[in-house]
Order: structure tokens, then sequence, then C-alpha cells
């Protein structure tokens, strides 16, 4: 099951069906089984409290992805910072919903077991949001 959720932030116009069958479908593309996702759409501040709280890092960023998944079952929470999505989406000169999928997309391969901790890695993932978000 994938849920959504907004701690003080609302999205006008999101449409949930949409982001449902786009993660359902990467995940069976990835040969896995989907069990629970919650996507929590959150502040800036929100986000950064809990990047400092949990990962120990004292920045914004767009996502923080918890991975519960078992074996093949994809499960986990992700949380966006609308802000930040928002901003990036100026800067890279993208549609929000765009850049909105490139991150939810960019959470769910890491619950896939896709790392970004390396250039190679990076790329990689590179390579696969641009291959779900297409």
């Amino acid at each position: 099951m994938i849920d959504f959720q907004y701690i003080n932030k609302e999205i006008p116009g999101f449409d949930s069906e949409f982001f449902v069958l786009s993660i359902s479908k990467l995940i069976t593309s990835e040969n896995k089984v989907l069990g629970d996702i919650t996507v929590i759409f959150v502040s800036d501040d929100y986000l950064l409290k809990m990047n400092k709280e949990y990962l120990d890092h004292d920045y914004y960023t767009d996502i923080i992805t918890f991975d519960y998944c078992q074996q093949n079952l994809v499960s986990g929470d992700l949380f966006i910072s609308i802000d930040r999505v928002s901003d990036n989406s100026f800067n890279f000169g993208v549609e929000f919903i765009n850049e909105l999928h490139r991150v939810i997309v960019h959470g769910v391969l890491h619950l896939c077991g896709y790392k970004d901790d390396t250039q190679e890695a990076k790329n990689r993932m590179r390579e696969l949001e641009n291959k779900y978000i297409s």
C-alpha cells in the first residue's frame, strides 16, 4: 500500500493516483514486491530537524528515506521537503511536478537497494531516475 501524508504542507492538485502507479511500476520493474510505503510531505525546517536528529547532518535536503524493506518486499517512509523541491525545480528550470517525481523515484530507488554514495553510484541512480520518470 502507498499512502501520502502532509505535515504543514499541501500540494494543490496533487495526483496521488499517478504516483501510486509510477511507484508500483518501478518496484515491479526492479523485480521487487510492493509493501507499505508512506510519502510524507514536510517543510524545509521539519526535514532539517530530522536530518540533524537521525543522520547528524546540518543541512537542507529534499528527501530522507527510511528503509524497512525485508528481502524483496519494498517498504519505507519517504520524507520530502516541498520547499526544497520547489526551490530545486526553479533552480533546474523544470516544472515542480517533474522535480517531485524525480525525488519520489529517487527515494524508491533507495528502497530498492540503490545507493548514491560514490560518483559511479550517483550516475547509475541518475540513469535510473531518468528511465523511470520518462
